[in-house]
C-alpha cells in the first residue's frame, strides 16, 4: 500500500513506524510486514498467502481499520494498493 505524506509529517511518520504496527500481523495471516519511508511517501508491504485479500478484509473491518487513525492526519489523499509486477529471488 502506497500513501503520500502531507508536508512536514515525516518525523511523525518515523515515530509511528518506530512504535510498530497497531495490530498483530501474524494474527491477521501475514507472513511478513515492512514499512518503507521516503521524504514524501510511505509504503506498507504485506506478504503472505492471499495478502491482498487479507489487507482488504483488514481495511473493511471497523476495529482493525480504526487502528490506522494515527496515520490519517499524516496522509495526503487516499492510500493506493500497489500490485506486484516483478519479483526476483536468488
Amino acid at each position: 500500500m502506497v500513501a503520500r505524506l502531507k508536508k512536514g509529517t515525516h518525523e511523525q511518520a518515523t515515530e509511528l513506524i518506530a512504535a510498530g504496527p497497531p495490530f498483530e500481523p501474524g494474527a491477521l495471516g501475514f507472513e511478513r510486514h515492512a514499512v518503507y519511508l521516503s521524504s514524501q511517501e510511505v509504503i506498507f508491504l504485506f506478504e503472505g498467502p492471499s495478502a491482498a485479500r487479507r489487507l482488504a478484509d483488514m481495511i473493511d473491518d471497523m476495529v482493525t481499520s480504526a487502528s490506522f487513525s494515527g496515520w490519517a492526519r499524516l496522509l495526503k489523499g487516499t492510500p493506493r494498493i500497489a500490485h506486484e509486477h516483478y519479483f526476483w529471488k536468488a
